[in-house]
């Protein structure tokens, strides 16, 4: 019966943990339609934050990243790590970029939890009031 009561306490604790966390997949809005767009994988790997789109849900004219540029150009957009080297800062993660599939251009990048189901995801350039803030929801 204490092992039974243990293992759900851990089991407990980790699902708590993992709310805190931004690790899982998120569904990404488009900003002028309001339209589920995609699913981005956030993944941890050596401390920091890394994401990919696992999944289009609205198609682009092109599923190729034309635009991006260096490891990233002529990439499919399906698997393309858009979210790098996000570091854990207080309550929010910083000091990677973000790129913008759609424009090839890569922003800093700040996120923050709203709640469990909410993350806030920032790009912006040199300073964080000079961007734009999307709300991603967290996939059940």
């Amino acid at each position: 019966m204490k092992k039974l009561l243990i293992f759900s306490l851990l089991i407990l604790l980790a699902s708590e943990l993992m709310a805190q966390s931004p690790v899982g997949k998120w569904q990404t809005v488009d900003d002028e339609s309001g339209q589920v767009k995609s699913i981005v994988e956030i993944f941890q790997s050596n401390g920091k934050l890394y994401g990919k789109i696992d999944k289009l849900l609205i198609k682009p004219e092109s599923v190729i990243c034309t635009k991006c540029s260096g490891d990233m150009k002529d990439k499919p957009i399906e698997g393309l790590q858009i979210l790098r080297n996000m570091s854990a800062s207080g309550t929010e993660w910083s000091g990677g970029t973000i790129t913008d599939p759609k424009s090839g251009k890569t922003y800093s990048c700040k996120m923050s939890l709203d709640g469990a189901d909410k993350l806030k995801v920032r790009g912006f350039l040199g300073l964080s009031i000079i961007g734009r803030t999307q709300v991603w929801n967290r996939v059940k």
